[in-house]
């Protein structure tokens, strides 16, 4: 070969150094672009996505403002709640690397460990080999890492047999045998813990018949909704005697929450619903009781009928129908402080008005002194309330008087002074006694879940069926209200009422 030749070989090599230098660094370029494209989409997502969780927060806290239907911002304020946790999860993503596990922020709050009492089943993932992949040697146990999650099985359906066995003494010729425990259905195929399933799904979930017959059909169980529908009529009448008992203990206590709220009913004659209501009354202090009252109407004169001879101070909105309760005498009026509030709020929200602001923080200083003596008993809270709310309040009604003259006469803030001032001699009240509540919110609580409840019912089927609601919620309610878990407690009433005297009916009601 000779000199050219090799020259020129030389030549070629490094032309193909080059080219693949060049190709190399043409690669590098497209990677660094790529890479670039990616910084941007991903920052630019990041933004969208942190503009997104702004947003709905801001939704998230709108919803506070009292002007929504309570049951409504339940339900919405949950989907602000999946929605943002989905948003905080794909923006966790953009901002971790690829294939690794952010660490947990500093500070960030501790998972609440699950119940003790909650079974627990383990399993134990040992390594595939107890010998060292390094040297053979045998592997020692030095520790564990457990991790504890919370899970859950779909409805479980069994069959409860009850096998009384027959023995017979051949010298006399008797026969002796365990008689069979009466029960809530006779001959009937539920046992107590449905039958409570059926009426918690119903009363307390707000699942109406034809959606639960299409659960348990879901799980290979036949059950029509005319069979659930008697077993809930027979369980109704069977709890009546509790919600009497209960009843006669609330007209026992000397101050009560009273409230109301519209149920539909059918009203077959007309084909259509006519409009009824479900009168509630709470007590105060511990272990309290709720009981509702189905009524055809709002009218007082069934409140009236329901307290019948009961004296003592009703905590009340401002509703007409209860004033000739007061104006009989034997009941005082007690007003709430949050309808007070809340028409401040809303004026507040409608004009930005400072006047309102200011009416709103001066009820606030009066929620922050209540929070502060709530654990005290009731004649300290009073004597408390007077040396420190009473200053409060005689300074409250003077700037509402002089804010009457300042406000417009058909303004929401006119509107507002005008109730605090009419309703002054009832919402000063709270001063009287230790035990009169500040406002109506635990009442108001208890009623919450009918209005979830009616838009699944669509409507009571009669006046009969209503009643029975009524008194099943009474129940369920005041369980709820002492920390009772509603489905353990009807279980067990229901597998004892049928052998209970009707002079212990009172061991069987939810009271803590």
């Amino acid at each position: 070969m000779t000199d050219i030749d090799v020259l020129r070989t030389l030549v070629r090599e490094q032309i193909e150094v080059i080219a693949q230098h060049e190709a190399s660094l043409a690669d590098q370029a497209a990677a660094i672009a790529q890479r670039d494209r990616t910084i941007t989409y991903k920052d630019a997502k990041i933004a969208h996505l942190t503009q997104e969780i702004a947003r709905l927060r801001r939704l998230q806290y709108a919803a506070k403002s009292e002007r929504m239907d309570p049951a409504q911002r339940e339900l919405f304020e949950a989907a602000m709640a999946a929605d943002i946790a989905a948003l905080e999860a794909e923006l966790e993503d953009l901002r971790s690397p690829a294939g690794t596990k952010p660490a947990a922020p500093r500070g960030a709050p501790q998972r609440r460990p699950l119940p003790a009492e909650l079974p627990r089943i383990e399993t134990i993932h040992e390594p595939r080999s107890c010998d060292c992949a390094t040297c053979g040697a045998a592997l020692v146990k030095i520790g564990e890492h457990v991790s504890e999650k919370l899970d859950v099985e779909p409805m479980r359906f069994f069959v409860r047999r009850e096998v009384h066995p027959q023995y017979a003494c051949r010298r006399c010729e008797t026969v002796v045998a365990e008689p069979v425990a009466p029960s809530i259905l006779d001959r009937g195929l539920a046992a107590p813990g449905l039958l409570a399933q059926v009426a918690i799904q119903k009363y307390a979930d707000h699942l109406p018949l034809y959606r639960q017959e299409a659960i348990f059909a879901r799980h290979g169980i036949e059950i029509g909704r005319t069979t659930l529908a008697e077993w809930t009529g027979v369980i109704g009448l069977r709890l009546q005697p509790l919600v009497d008992a209960l009843r006669i203990k609330l007209l026992q206590c000397p101050v009560l929450h009273a409230d109301e709220t519209p149920v539909a009913q059918l009203d077959p004659g007309a084909g259509k619903t006519k409009r009824t209501y479900l009168f509630a009354y709470r007590s105060t202090g511990k272990a309290p009781i709720v009981v509702f009252d189905h009524c055809p109407s709002r009218a007082g004169r069934h409140a009236e009928a329901f307290l019948g001879p009961w004296n003592g101070a009703l905590m009340v909105d401002d509703y007409a129908g209860y004033k000739a309760l007061f104006e009989k005498g034997g009941i005082t009026e007690l007003a709430c402080w949050a309808h007070a509030r809340r028409l401040f709020f809303d004026a507040h929200a409608a004009s930005g008005h400072p006047l309102a602001q200011d009416a709103i923080h001066r009820i606030a200083e009066l929620y922050a002194i209540e929070a502060k003596l709530r654990d005290l008993d009731d004649p300290a809270r009073g004597t408390e309330r007077r040396r420190q709310l009473g200053p409060k309040l005689a300074a409250f009604k003077t700037w509402l008087d002089g804010a009457h003259a300042n406000a417009l006469g058909n303004s929401g803030l006119r509107k507002a002074i005008d109730y605090a001032r009419r309703r002054w001699g009832a919402l000063v009240r709270v001063l009287d006694d230790g035990r009169h509540p500040i406002d109506n919110n635990p009442i108001e609580n208890a009623i919450r879940p009918i209005a979830v409840g009616r838009k699944n019912w669509l409507f009571a089927g009669s006046e009969t069926a209503a009643r029975r609601a009524a008194a099943i919620m009474s129940l369920i309610a005041t369980a709820k209200a002492n920390g009772i878990e509603p489905h353990a407690w009807l279980t067990d009433v229901l597998t004892r009422l049928p052998t209970t005297k009707e002079r212990d009916i009172a061991s069987l009601l939810p009271l803590a």
